[in-house]
């Protein structure tokens, strides 16, 4: 408590009802907590985040309940968006990861210091874990790599993006890592020297402008960054020329040049390695000039050259903007900004879960582009957008009757990918047939997708309709139920589905548009038909059965007893084979499901539908693909050696899938034809006679 107390002290100005709030949050601080809020205080402080943001995250690491009565509004409004689980975890569905998505952006596009926060919560966290790592950890740093980094990228938070990406790569690719950690250890010294002598230089320079109130500071490249290069653009590590790099920070974008003209007068540059994202800056903002000069070792060195405002934006990316507390009734820099994620938030709310999750990817990890109107209007989109995005982008009837485009004067299709500097213009007709589902795999924005995606949802509302009730009604029959007894308004009572519909047309309609799996509401009718007749299904069912059930197949399929009409069907989870012990599971409205006796899944199922089953002798010919997973050490030979054992042996291998795993074994899983049991006893011992086989087993044991 006295350690957080005296850092705060320092750097905070407490008022009473401060040092009250503050005192009350942290009296139960335990030592668990203390080195992680401290860290975690220490870069909130180094983004110059207030005293009310401080606290809030006091309040929400600690558990402390703020309300009205014992917080003010900024605060509590913090406290509240932390309070909003932003965390994608293992098996939600992609509509329940797109919900915690938007609750997030919501959140951001409030205050944008919740997301700082948040970062840093997830950098100290992963900067937590060891390998080997668990299901759980994999899955975040996935998200952080994917979703979390490219938003601090996007955001400009350049620092914090670098900071996360290494950790997912110490994380994920240990031995990438590793290999680079080496690497760069072995030039250390070299580079050192280098920057030295270049600082020399570079202090002369400044002291003959007369630019006294100037920095220069070095940094070396994130391993995230070198890996990101090599792996992209194929180069060696020989071939990365801004490994380590020399930063100037001067007054004015004068001076910049200045200085520039300098480096040039004494350093040879390197041709096409001159950059100008102070003319040109970047779509987060940045700006600087870099060039890459050839230094007394012979080898490249990076330049960087900016004003004071210009590293504030990059070290501190939109929230620079924050900083400066700007209360003004007109649209702010920092709303500027952040406006690519508020269209966002209001294009994807005709979108589904996967598309909007397709989206945000693709919005935050791609570059973007500018193009120009013919009247010289610039527009900004992701990289990869096409002339359709434009139409859309101006008005949603323009897409709508776009039928192509001029780009520089030349006619150019609708799928037709723009470029930096293009001047677009659409050609419409009235006579267009319109958007079609094609026009959904050409556009990459997710307003262009939301537009069209709007006019299938409204303007075909009737059609939809139609085509819901048919598509609803073909499932419910494949389920083996009449559409007549399930839809009705007992079951469809809208408020028994997860789905926010007013109307039962509405519901029909979002089958027919797909936004909904017509299998979720089949599904549904079924599972509430099935509660209410459930005595009713199970006595049908046992009538259809004896104790004892015999596999038997005829012209007409798969029957239990050869005649009694219930469809049979083996388990995917076990995949039983002829001559292993066998268990019939009564399914409603599916016949008789058949597991193997030993399937660890029966202990989920109702012990009242379990019958005993038998093989007929006739079914020894039937065959079944059956899987195996081989966990071995590394050897180049293994897959020919496991290849030839088996095809020799007269087996035929359907698949096979080779992975290295977190303990550098090979685990490789085998999809092979058999016959009976005898078959996997044979296999198996093939299998464990290759020398470098640790370990065989059958999925589903």
């Amino acid at each position: 408590m006295e350690e957080i107390k005296l850092l705060i002290i320092k750097n905070f100005n407490l008022d009473e009802k401060d040092k009250i709030l503050f005192n009350d949050i942290c009296k139960n601080v335990d030592d668990a907590k203390k080195e992680k809020i401290i860290k975690i205080i220490n870069n909130l402080i180094k983004f110059r985040l207030d005293l009310d943001s401080i606290l809030a995250y006091l309040a929400y690491e600690l558990n402390y309940n703020l309300n009205e009565n014992n917080a003010d509004d900024d605060i509590l409004n913090v406290y509240n968006s932390l309070m909003t689980n932003f965390k994608i975890t293992e098996g939600m569905s992609k509509q329940e990861q797109a919900d915690v998505l938007r609750k997030m952006f919501i959140a951001m596009s409030k205050d944008v210091r919740v997301i700082v926060i948040k970062l840093y919560i997830m950098l100290y966290d992963i900067s937590n874990y060891t390998l080997p790592l668990t299901q759980k950890q994999h899955q975040s740093l996935l998200d952080v790599r994917e979703i979390y980094a490219p938003l601090a990228e996007r955001l400009g938070l350049n620092s914090l993006k670098s900071e996360l990406e290494d950790y997912c790569l110490k994380l994920l690719n240990p031995k990438t890592y590793e290999n680079l950690s080496k690497s760069l250890m072995l030039q250390k010294d070299a580079n050192q020297k280098q920057i030295d002598i270049t600082t020399k230089k570079l202090q002369d320079i400044l002291k003959e402008l007369n630019l006294n109130d100037s920095t220069i500071m070095s940094r070396q490249k994130h391993f995230s960054s070198i890996y990101k290069k090599i792996k992209t653009k194929g180069l060696s590590l020989a071939n990365i020329y801004d490994l380590i790099a020399v930063r100037v920070v001067v007054n004015t974008v004068e001076e910049c040049y200045m200085v520039l003209g300098k480096i040039h007068g004494i350093y040879k540059p390197m041709e096409g390695r001159f950059k100008d994202y102070i003319a040109s800056p970047k779509p987060n903002g940045y700006q600087s000039l870099h060039t890459t000069i050839i230094a007394e070792n012979e080898r490249p060195l990076e330049i960087q050259i900016r004003t004071y405002e210009m590293h504030k934006l990059a070290e501190f990316g939109v929230f620079a903007h924050w900083l400066y507390k700007e209360k003004k009734n007109k649209l702010s820099e920092l709303d500027k900004k952040i406006s690519w994620l508020r269209e966002i938030m209001e294009s994807s709310k005709d979108l589904s879960g996967e598309e909007f999750i397709d989206t945000l990817r693709t919005n935050l990890c791609e570059g973007q582009i500018y193009v120009q109107t013919p009247k010289g209007k610039v527009l900004e989109f992701v990289e990869g957008a096409t002339v359709l995005d434009f139409a859309y982008s101006i008005h949603s009837e323009i897409g709508n009757t776009c039928v192509g485009a001029k780009i520089n004067g030349n006619i150019k299709p609708l799928s037709t990918k723009m470029k930096n500097g293009d001047i677009v213009e659409i050609i419409t007709s009235q006579n267009s047939k319109g958007p079609s589902k094609d026009w959904l795999k050409i556009v990459k924005t997710s307003s262009a997708k939301s537009k069209i995606n709007s006019y299938f949802k409204h303007e075909l509302k009737e059609e939809n309709i139609k085509l819901g009730i048919s598509m609803l009604e073909q499932a419910i029959k494949t389920k083996g139920y009449s559409p007549n007894k399930l839809l009705v308004d007992k079951y469809l009572n809208l408020e028994q589905f997860k789905y926010v519909f007013n109307t039962k047309e509405e519901l029909f309609a979002s089958i027919g548009y797909g936004s909904v799996p017509v299998n979720n509401i089949c599904n549904k009718l079924c599972q509430l038909y099935e509660q209410d007749h459930k005595d009713e299904i199970l006595n049908k069912q046992l009538k259809q059965t004896t104790n004892s059930l015999t596999i038997k197949r005829n012209k007409d399929g798969i029957l239990v007893d050869g005649d009694s009409g219930m469809l049979i069907r083996y388990a995917g989870c076990c995949s039983p084979v002829f001559g292993e012990n066998i268990i019939g599971y009564i399914s409603r409205g599916r016949g008789v499901t058949i597991h193997r006796q030993d399937c660890s899944n029966l202990k989920y199922l109702e012990n009242e539908r379990l019958i005993d089953a038998v093989w007929d002798d006739k079914m020894e010919s039937r065959t079944t693909s059956v899987l195996v997973k081989i966990v071995s050490s590394k050897s180049d030979k293994f897959l020919l050696t496991l290849t030839q054992e088996l095809v020799g042996a007269g087996y035929r291998i359907l698949g096979l899938d080779s992975k290295e795993n977190a303990q550098d074994k090979i685990v490789t899983t085998a999809k092979i034809e058999v016959h009976k049991q005898e078959d996997l006893t044979k296999i198996t011992n093939i299998i464990k006679e290759i020398k470098c086989v640790e370990d065989i087993f059958r999925v589903g044991q």
